[in-house]
């Protein structure tokens, strides 16, 4: 195996994924693009999307870290909307964008039409959700976003795996379609729940932090791994999984989670580059082989593809998001009244991303028989173009749409009230814990120590409040930003001295790494304090 194109993937598009962040494009166009003029640069290997890297590989660690960071009861609260999109939608993309692709491209059959709908449906939300977040959008449309992108991927798996039976001639019929998808999520979420507190209960026990970080490399493939054997969704068994895990990661230890985050924001970091980076070069790939279909006839398919995706998702949106209200008492009373510049931006955060890529490309090339898969060339091309077309029409559109939608922005003064309250109930439950303890004779204390001990709780209480202090004339600096760069001031002096003390030989480099480490930690948890 060479292993030189697998380093200048990964730090060709780290590098380009840090470069965007100087810039206003969000990270996954500016490598898509990249990926695209790179793809014919003289010397550049040849990037094939391998489905059976793709699925089993990159997409269970994507999964995990998106829905470990999610809210669960955020999720709990959207279920309907996000069960709309992730299931409704995906099934009416595929019949949609299916029927338009029979009826445009003359001899295509419904069957092979409908692997590319399943193929093209299942919008990929980590740029827009990304958008959302670097824009401020309302919590309530980035969680239906984050939702959508989460669940969406097992619904289209299985349409697809149903098309293709028909397509290749295994025969399939309505009855064994939904008898397939149900089996599917119902044996995904049921092994996702059977998994999830084992898992918890290893993570909770096992004491070394290398061994409980290992563990949670591990977990997302184990999950889709189990799952995908008896014939389940891996998806759903991940997103299971990794929303039980993230809503019970309190009761982690602490030095897990500090390892933990930092493991796995590179990871996501490193992958989702990569893989927005991949879209990009498989440019040459795609147009290998259009045959009869090169020119202006594919651009004018590609094209009203697009359209057809493009208006399917908002001729979905826009009812299922007023219709149930207006149906329904029960809603209407439970949930918020939605507004139509929240269903536009919805409906226009329909991009595809590097899953349809990695379906496509698992299209086989004959059906049975021996004869060639109908049109695989052109629905590799067609989903190659509907993908780079949602990416860059929608995704540089979405940013200027919100901010012409003129949303209402978050309220940081109100959250930051909402901490110090929280905060606040918090440290008096400490303290009286603490003088609790105290009382007891074996837990006997120099004055001085307990005294340090109340002044911590003092300061994280009061490290909130500050926020909402004066800033200073000269700096500009409020209290707490003041405090936060002389105790790091403070810290750097002190770590100056010990690595002095190292080159005399006073101590040694063990001790070094020891005495650097306790700072680490107390300059981690001093920024954390303040926000």
């Amino acid at each position: 195996m060479d292993v030189l194109p697998l380093l200048l993937l990964v730090a060709g598009s780290a590098a380009v994924a840090g470069a965007a962040r100087r810039t206003p494009v969000p990270a996954p166009l500016l490598l898509v693009a990249v990926g695209l003029a790179v793809s014919y640069v003289p010397g550049v290997p040849d990037y094939t999307l391998d489905p059976e890297v793709v699925l089993p590989l990159l997409l269970p660690p994507l999964l995990y870290t998106s829905a470990s960071d999610s809210s669960y009861l955020d999720l709990r609260a959207q279920f309907r909307p996000v069960a709309l999109l992730s299931v409704g939608y995906v099934l009416f993309a595929t019949v949609v964008v299916g029927w338009a692709a029979y009826v445009l491209v003359p001899g295509m059959p419904l069957t092979a039409a409908l692997v590319l709908g399943a193929v093209v449906a299942p919008p990929d939300a980590v740029a827009a959700t990304a958008v959302a977040r670097r824009v401020g959008l309302p919590s309530r449309i980035t969680t239906i976003l984050q939702g959508e992108s989460l669940l969406n991927d097992a619904t289209a798996i299985t349409a697809y795996k149903v098309a293709l039976a028909a397509a290749i001639g295994e025969g399939a019929t309505w009855a064994g379609g939904i008898s397939e998808f149900l089996i599917a999520a119902v044996g995904g979420v049921g092994i996702g729940l059977v998994l999830m507190a084992p898992l918890h209960w290893l993570r909770t026990h096992l004491r070394e932090p290398l061994l409980q970080n290992t563990l949670s490399l591990l977990i997302p493939f184990v999950a889709y791994g189990v799952a995908e054997q008896v014939h389940a969704s891996g998806v759903l068994a991940v997103v299971v999984v990794a929303l039980y895990l993230g809503h019970r990661a309190w009761e982690v230890d602490f030095a897990t989670r500090l390892q933990e985050e930092a493991v796995w924001k590179m990871v996501a970091f490193i992958l989702e580059s990569a893989v927005f980076a991949l879209i990009g070069l498989q440019l040459p790939v795609v147009l290998e082989g259009l045959g009869a279909y090169e020119g202006a006839r594919a651009a004018l398919y590609a094209v009203i593809l697009f359209l057809v995706v493009v208006v399917a998702r908002f001729v979905w949106v826009y009812p299922a998001t007023f219709l149930p209200r207006m149906l329904s008492r029960r809603i209407r009373e439970r949930e918020a009244n939605p507004t139509w510049r929240g269903a536009m931006v919805t409906g226009w955060a329909g991009m595809r991303g590097v899953v349809s890529l990695a379906i496509a490309f698992s299209i086989p090339v004959t059906v049975h028989g021996g004869q060639p898969f109908p049109q695989r060339n052109l629905i590799l091309f067609l989903t190659f173009t509907t993908v780079i077309g949602t990416l860059v029409v929608q995704g540089l559109s979405l940013p200027p749409l919100i901010h012409l939608l003129k949303f209402p922005g978050r309220d940081r003064q109100a959250e930051t009230l909402a901490e110090a309250n929280a905060q606040a109930q918090a440290s008096r439950a400490a303290e009286q814990h603490l003088d609790d303890l105290l009382s007891d004779e074996r837990n006997a204390l120099p004055p001085p120590l307990a005294d340090r001990l109340r002044t911590v709780l003092e300061r994280r209480r009061n490290a909130v409040w500050e926020r909402l202090g004066q800033v200073n004339p000269i700096t500009g600096e409020s209290v707490d930003d003041t405090y936060r760069r002389l105790s790091r001031e403070m810290i750097s002096s002190e770590r100056s001295v010990f690595v002095k003390l190292r080159d005399l030989r006073y101590i040694d480099d063990e001790m070094l790494r020891a005495l650097l480490r306790r700072l680490d930690l107390e300059e981690a948890a001093a920024y954390r304090e303040a926000g």
